[in-house]
């Protein structure tokens, strides 16, 4: 659970509503992580294609990589991954 509030999908407007439908997660709900973004929906949108870039996008480190070290973050930071 987010520690900082967010607009609840029933209360999202149009665009809000259209990023939360878009960036729905296999298990049917969007991540607490986007959803601190919703009193921005363009800062949502942002992180969104930065993580998708980080995680994605050509790089010198392999996929494998790239999840152990964001493990070990959220690990650090004592966040659930």
């Amino acid at each position: 659970m987010a520690y900082i509030s967010y607009i609840p999908e029933e209360l999202a407007g149009k665009s809000l509503l259209e990023l939360y439908q878009r960036f729905r997660a296999p298990h049917g709900d969007v991540d607490h992580i986007l959803k601190i973004h919703s009193h921005n929906p363009p800062s949502m949108l942002g992180h969104y294609e930065l993580y998708k870039a980080l995680m994605f996008k050509k790089s010198e480190l392999s996929r494998v990589q790239r999840e152990m070290i964001a493990v070990v973050v959220s690990s650090t930071n004592k966040c659930f991954y």
